[in-house]
């Protein structure tokens, strides 16, 4: 499973990408704004941080003001991936730029019929928000075996890019499942390194080692 880190903060995506996990990074407009940084600004600078894919929204909700920002965007540098929502128009921007080798992560989607579109428009990714499903009644993790279903039923190429992960579970269930990518806040993925035990095992390990008198340096 690939790892995206979903923050506009460029020093959370340097620690994260110092540990060799990071695969890629996911934006959105909201992200942004927390930032309080400028957007294009933002974006050239994870570009630079990391090799894979960096998600960059376009804010426009009409195929062709969406076709002149993603041209925008996409000249920022060789790893952006444009960022469209689940919609008509989002999915026409989709096909327009995949053809001409563009990637696209087709985003807000919350249904396996969404993301069986998104795949016949060629997104490149498809963002199922898991936790945002869990939030209104719906179960988030039946969705991503319903579309890895659908898409291994038709061979489709469209990466599964989990999203709206709120916990460490989520991230397990999709690994299970054969989800692609998944996409979490910082804190998120830190939190998979914790154990008790582990927690446990260090103490015991330093305070034997100082029983020792020793030293390695």
């Amino acid at each position: 499973m690939k790892f995206f880190v979903d923050t506009a903060d460029t020093a959370d995506i340097r620690d994260l990408a110092a540990t060799g996990l990071l695969d890629g990074v996911t934006t959105n407009p909201s992200l942004i704004a927390k930032s309080g940084r400028q957007f294009l600004e933002v974006v050239k600078e994870i570009c630079a941080i990391v090799d894979g894919p960096v998600s960059a929204e376009v804010v426009a909700l009409d195929h062709e003001t969406m076709m002149k920002e993603a041209e925008v965007l996409r000249k920022l540098a060789d790893n952006v991936c444009i960022k469209v929502p689940l919609t008509v128009d989002g999915l026409k921007t989709c096909k327009a730029l995949t053809s001409d080798g563009t990637q696209v992560n087709v985003t807000l989607c919350f249904s396996a019929n969404q993301a069986l579109l998104a795949a016949k428009a060629g997104a490149s990714f498809v963002s199922p928000f898991v936790g945002r499903h869990d939030d209104n009644g719906f179960d988030g993790i039946q969705l991503i075996e319903d579309i890895r279903q659908i898409y291994d039923n038709y061979d489709f190429g469209t990466e599964i890019l989990v999203a709206s992960v709120r916990h460490p579970v989520h991230i397990l269930q999709s690994a299970k499942i054969g989800a692609d990518v998944m996409t979490a806040p910082p804190a998120v993925i830190k939190s998979l390194f914790n154990h008790v035990l582990t927690d446990k095992g260090i103490a015991g390990f330093v305070a034997d080692w100082a029983k020792t008198g020793q030293s390695i340096l």
